[in-house]
């Protein structure tokens, strides 16, 4: 009897065996997986935290101007529309006006009294009575919309007037901000003119915008669709999605919780110039030739996609200052590839 359940002992331990060697086999394959390098450490020194917060500002108040400028300028065409047609009915309706002024002076009263004292009957009489109220009633209309076209076009002026003040106000507080990034970037070691080239880059779908042309009010309410755990704006997830559908399908990581910057409002995205990551070194050849053409597309498509700045290769775009240099690490280029800015691209989202 012993002998005939020697088969499935044997089957039992040939089995344990085969599980255990399969379990051996893949925990050392998952230990030797080689993991993605996690987001580069864009914190610094005091000095580059306060480079990000005024290039963040600068960048965010040269947009808001700069949407209010815009808005003037669209509100200043519809005025001045609206003025010439005012004005067209001011001469219209002073042309009627003088029209009845000369027939009113041949005839005068004399002639009023004699159409009345010329009825040949009662009815009559009552007939002309309100023919003549008819007119009087049309000729004190005419003259009440001749002075109200011409208060309307002494207002339609005087809006104009404050549309052309409020330009002024708004090109005058996007050269400030323009003066304030270019001295934090000075103030950093940085801010020689430099350039990218984008005659090649795609065209971007624009972002939603609100009905009047200005920028919808956003918060940090998306899921972050990267690997990185936290969320975006909606704004922000916009520009991923065109990045990518531009064929920039490389590792992103956008959300990063504390430190300072965008990123933990979800306003900015790291495009690393590596497939697989974050490599802690500096692109080069088609590495560097793909970070060219991503940085050349955020540009081409600031506008359209409500982009602040644009750092890559220790060279920052930025909304109101266009190419410079950006010297963050305080080092030569390419020293420190994270804070460089030469592994991979920053984008920051209005």
């Amino acid at each position: 009897m012993v002998p005939s359940h020697r088969p499935r002992s044997t089957f039992a331990l040939v089995l344990a065996s085969v599980v255990a060697l399969v379990v051996a086999i893949g925990a050392p394959a998952a230990i030797a997986a080689e993991p993605t390098p996690p987001p580069p450490n864009e914190t610094g020194t005091p000095t580059l935290a306060t480079l990000r917060s005024n290039l963040e500002t600068a960048g965010r108040e040269y947009i808001a101007a700069e949407e209010k400028l815009n808005l003037s300028k669209a509100r200043q065409a519809e005025l001045q529309t609206l003025l010439q047609q005012t004005e067209a009915d001011v001469v219209r309706l002073k042309q009627n006006f003088a029209k009845y002024a000369g027939e009113a002076y041949k005839t005068g009263r004399v002639g009023v009294i004699g159409a009345m004292l010329n009825a040949s009957s009662q009815d009559n009489f009552l007939q002309r009575a309100q023919a003549l109220d008819r007119m009087t009633q049309r000729d004190q209309g005419s003259l009440d919309r001749l002075s109200e076209a011409k208060h309307k076009a002494t207002a339609t002026k005087s809006n104009i007037d404050q549309e052309v003040a409020e330009q002024v106000a708004q090109t005058a507080e996007m050269a400030k901000r323009k003066l304030a990034a270019e001295t934090a970037l000075t103030a950093a070691g940085g801010g020689q003119r430099t350039s990218v080239n984008t005659s090649g880059a795609a065209t971007a779908k624009p972002a939603p915008r609100n009905s009047d042309g200005s920028w919808p009010k956003e918060s940090c309410s998306i899921s972050d669709p990267t690997p990185a755990d936290g969320c975006i704006t909606p704004r922000t997830n916009h520009a991923l999605n065109e990045g990518k559908a531009a064929g920039f399908n490389w590792y992103v990581s956008c959300f990063r919780s504390g430190g300072d910057g965008e990123h933990p409002k979800g306003r900015a995205c790291d495009w690393a110039a590596f497939s697989g990551g974050f490599e802690n070194r500096s692109a080069g050849g088609s590495n560097r030739d793909y970070g060219d053409r991503l940085a050349a597309f955020f540009v081409k498509n600031a506008s359209a996609l409500a982009v602040m700045y644009v750092v890559w290769y220790c060279r920052i775009w930025h909304v109101g200052t266009g190419w410079r240099t950006y010297n963050s690490a305080g080092s030569n280029c390419g020293d420190d590839p994270a804070g460089d800015h030469t592994n991979h691209v920053h984008t920051s989202i209005y």
